[in-house]
């Protein structure tokens, strides 16, 4: 099937950067504008309708099952050690289902049109083996990075310094069954994608900030308030 049909929620990491407020519950449970990150993640992806929604879990990962009980979505456990982007996905694999799927990280929130509908709008299966929204700087909130990718006029990316990847894609999975690892990065999947010319980028809209540390959560919620 060519459009995604499943969506993954990064949920697993330890939260460091995000202490002390992690020190009690993972961090998609910490709030912002008075919901969880988790929830503001959930509000993106409900309008979609995806057949399957999975989080994968790991610190925590208790807290964030019971906080997801009864929401339909699935819990994929990592044990004994968190897997990664990659493995996580690989781990995933079995409740995602098989073709394209959403990846979607949880420590961030979006102001302006659905980013998951922009992204499957644009997405073409034939030329891309992966789709990421990427974020002008301009645009970008809580992140003092130099940005990741350059987005070419066919679409196609180059690696940055650039626009913000906003931790949002489609992507193909097949070619994780060539990866023999357990604990690897999505780096593991996307270099053969660039280096093919079958990775490509999206730009998103609107404002995005990177809720990754106590001190975004202001400018996460000024961010939402601005009108």
């Amino acid at each position: 099937m060519s459009q995604p049909q499943a969506v993954l929620l990064f949920a697993a990491g330890l939260g460091t950067r995000m202490r002390p407020l992690t020190d009690d519950r993972p961090k998609p449970l910490v709030e912002v504008a008075g919901r969880t990150l988790i929830d503001h993640a959930l509000d993106l992806v409900t309008p979609l309708a995806l057949p399957r929604v999975v989080a994968n879990a790991h610190y925590r990962g208790e807290m964030l099952a019971a906080h997801l009980k009864g929401s339909g979505v699935a819990i994929s456990h990592e044990a004994p050690q968190v897997l990664e982007t990659g493995g996580g996905l690989k781990q995933a694999l079995p409740l995602l289902g098989p073709g394209p799927v959403f990846t979607l990280n949880t420590d961030a929130v979006w102001r302006g049109p659905n980013p998951l509908q922009a992204l499957r709008d644009a997405w073409n299966a034939e030329r891309m083996d992966a789709l990421l929204l990427c974020v002008p700087r301009a645009q970008v909130h809580g992140h003092k990075g130099k940005g990741d990718f350059l987005i070419g006029t066919d679409g196609q990316l180059t690696r940055g310094p650039g626009a913000v990847y906003s931790g949002l894609q489609i992507i193909k999975t097949e070619a994780l069954a060539r990866i023999d690892k357990q604990v690897f990065s999505m780096w593991d999947l996307w270099q053969p994608m660039l280096d093919a010319g079958r990775m490509h980028g999206l730009a998103y809209g609107g404002d995005w900030c990177d809720v990754g540390h106590p001190q975004a959560i202001e400018i996460a919620e000024d961010m939402l308030a601005y009108v």
